[in-house]
């Protein structure tokens, strides 16, 4: 069963929130706005991985946008699975075109159709994840938990290629649909090697006791002033700000729109844009 269901990322919420509150003509909307667009495409990727590895939810517990601090370190994974035998580490990438992984130089390679382009290697920061996750199982007196990760690749589109060893890239990658399979496998190898069942329920709940939301200060990274935020009311209809309060409503000098709760997206998007979530 899924426990812990993935929301719209905090990080893109801010960002949406602190765009719509800054000048049009502001130095830092078009970094801002591809920087959200990258998120969003994450987004949707993580939603359409999310639809195959449900088919699991049958026989293990699924935990969607997990976010740890493990040695005063913040690990995010975009998905941890909890089987009876074993917990799984699932990484989602959202790639067009050609990826190509290079065993011998440990590179990552995206071929749009356009240029190549180098990336950190998915397969280095899957493998930091599942070491992190096995000290914070250790500090939380979980022993012996078998830990595996994989990559998944959400658009069934993206060719994969792999320069050097491609059974080691098969036993971690593959597209989204296959996942589970693989899972599914690495969960009867584990059970017919004598490994002891799990305590799914305690891991299950000391992972949500420890998550935390996945924060970072907008203002900071772009290097926002808080006077350049805009205050004021967006109109629902046509987003300008400057709604007025008449008779227990607001309304729009505008386009003449009236409302009675435009003033909760405000209060949402300044506590967004001004960074007011304090986490470490």
């Amino acid at each position: 069963m899924v426990i812990k269901r993935r929301q719209k990322p905090l990080p893109l919420q801010m960002l949406d929130a602190l765009m719509s509150r800054l000048p049009s003509n502001h130095s830092q909307i078009k970094v801002m706005q591809k920087d959200a667009a990258i998120r969003q495409k994450g987004y949707i990727g993580e939603q359409q991985v999310d639809y195959h590895l449900e088919k699991l939810t049958q026989q293990k517990t699924i935990l969607q946008d997990v976010c740890l601090f493990i040695h005063n370190r913040r690990v995010q994974i975009d998905t941890v699975i909890i089987g009876k035998y074993g917990l799984y580490c699932v990484e989602v990438k959202n790639y067009e075109g050609t990826i190509i992984f290079n065993t011998v130089l440990r590179q990552f390679i995206r071929d749009d159709g356009k240029e190549e382009a180098g990336f950190r290697n998915p397969i280095s920061q899957v493998e930091q994840q599942n070491m992190f996750m096995r000290m914070w199982l250790r500090e939380k007196k979980f022993y012996n938990v078998p830990v595996h990760h994989f990559i998944a690749i959400s658009e069934p589109s993206t060719i994969i290629k792999v320069e050097g060893d491609e059974q080691a890239i098969a036993n971690i990658v593959a597209h989204a649909e296959h996942i589970p399979k693989m899972i599914q496998e690495k969960e009867q190898q584990l059970k017919q090697s004598g490994r002891a069942p799990l305590p799914v329920n305690a891991l299950s709940e000391a992972i949500l006791k420890a998550c935390q939301p996945y924060y970072i200060n907008v203002l900071r990274q772009y290097g926002i002033r808080k006077r350049d935020i805009l205050l004021g009311v967006h109109c629902p209809k046509c987003e300008r700000l400057r709604m007025r309060r008449q008779r227990r409503s607001w309304y729009c000098p505008f386009c003449k729109q009236t409302s009675k709760t435009a003033h909760m997206k405000a209060f949402f998007g300044l506590f967004f844009a001004n960074g007011c979530l304090d986490y470490k």
